[in-house]
């Protein structure tokens, strides 16, 4: 490109020594080219770049986040850090994979509750587990393996384990607090949701004002059924009908399992699917108290036999913490570039069935926060 059909663009230096390289073309070009680098040296960074011919830029396929840290979020009453309990926070879209922005990767949900309760596994001063929930929910079998993870974990160290339900605790975050010994809901926490959804969108009529045919050959007549290209037919809505009826049958069944104050009659009650507030929640015995996170910790602390014992949140080298309310999962730092969600289109990256509460159908991004 000629020096009369560029302009340049200074070198913005983000914390961490991130360079952002913005080059903005005059003419021939539309777009302006977001370059990533980093380097060692001053705060800032002045220069000018002239580009002539072609120009390839290479972006990492994944961003290793780093091992976990603990860290004291609070420190115990009388200065003995021989105890701990540990907390572990379940924010978000709750999906077995990656959470991906623009030019970066942010935390699995499912591979990070792992690895936060090996580490709370393998610590001799954990004395009990907090999980901080704020989800609606998520994949029905992303919430499961979550559950099932802590039901090996609890078999496999005994300690005891709270959960506290913050702003929302739904669907398949209420399906994962049902495996702890206590729930400790805030007084405006929203919980239930008990069920399954399906996503379909019928994109058909958008389609066809793009002079778009769906012309598929296939096997049977249902191998595409959901598709997005028309409306569901009778015998595949059966199916799916019939499908999250076993879903919500196997959520109601977790429930009575773990759960055995929660009546027959209470199961009839939420088997809709319906979104409950906190003291009813109670009067249900869906949660076993109404309180704070303090108080949530207080009864970590007591089932663990330790009343003076610190409290530690599991966090990545450079997403730091420095209270009980500290968020440890790394939000995608562009994932806010394209805010734009249309439903149906984002369907290739979600599981076909959620444990979710979903007022909103642009809600299921992979961006969770």
């Amino acid at each position: 490109m000629d020096r009369e059909h560029s302009q340049y663009r200074r070198f913005l230096v983000w914390p961490g020594g991130l360079i952002v390289v913005v080059l903005a073309i005059a003419s021939g070009c539309q777009h302006a080219i977001p370059i990533f680098g980093r380097f060692d040296g001053a705060a800032r960074v002045d220069a000018r770049a002239e580009v002539r011919g072609e120009m390839a830029v290479k972006l990492p396929s994944a961003v290793d986040p780093g091992p976990l840290v603990a860290t004291t979020v609070e420190a115990s009453p009388n200065g003995d850090a021989s105890h701990r309990v540990a907390m572990i926070d379940v924010d978000g879209l709750l999906l077995n994979q990656n959470v991906e922005g623009l030019y970066d990767s942010g935390e699995n949900p499912v591979s990070g509750f792992r690895e936060k309760l090996e580490a709370a596994a393998a610590d001799p001063r954990v004395v009990a587990v907090v999980l901080r929930i704020h989800s609606p929910g998520g994949g029905v079998t992303a919430c499961d393996i979550l559950a099932d993870e802590l039901g090996r974990f609890k078999a496999a160290t005994h300690k005891p384990v709270v959960a506290c339900l913050m702003d929302v605790a739904a669907s398949g975050a209420y399906y994962l607090a049902v495996g702890a010994d206590r729930i400790v809901a805030h007084p405006t926490t929203l919980t239930g949701g008990v069920g399954a959804i399906f996503n379909h969108v019928n994109l058909e009529d958008a389609m066809a004002q793009l002079n778009v045919v769906v012309d598929p050959v296939k096997s049977g007549p249902l191998i595409d059924m959901g598709s997005v290209t028309r409306p569901l037919d009778p015998d595949s809505r059966a199916i799916f009908e019939e499908t999250a009826a076993g879903f919500r049958q196997r959520f109601l069944g977790r429930i009575a399992q773990l759960r055995p104050a929660v009546t027959d009659a209470d199961l009839k009650t939420i088997s809709d699917g319906r979104i409950i507030a906190a003291a009813r929640a109670l009067s249900m015995h869906m949660v076993d108290q109404i309180g704070y996170l303090p108080d949530a910790l207080g009864e970590a602390r007591r089932l663990g036999g330790a009343p003076a014992a610190e409290v530690i949140l599991y966090h990545r080298k450079d997403a730091p913490a420095r209270s009980l309310y500290a968020i440890a999962p790394r939000a995608p730092r562009m994932a806010d570039v394209v805010p734009f969600s249309y439903p149906g289109l984002d369907r290739a990256k979600l599981p076909a069935f959620l444990y979710l509460w979903q007022p909103d159908p642009t809600l299921p991004r992979t961006t969770a926060r």
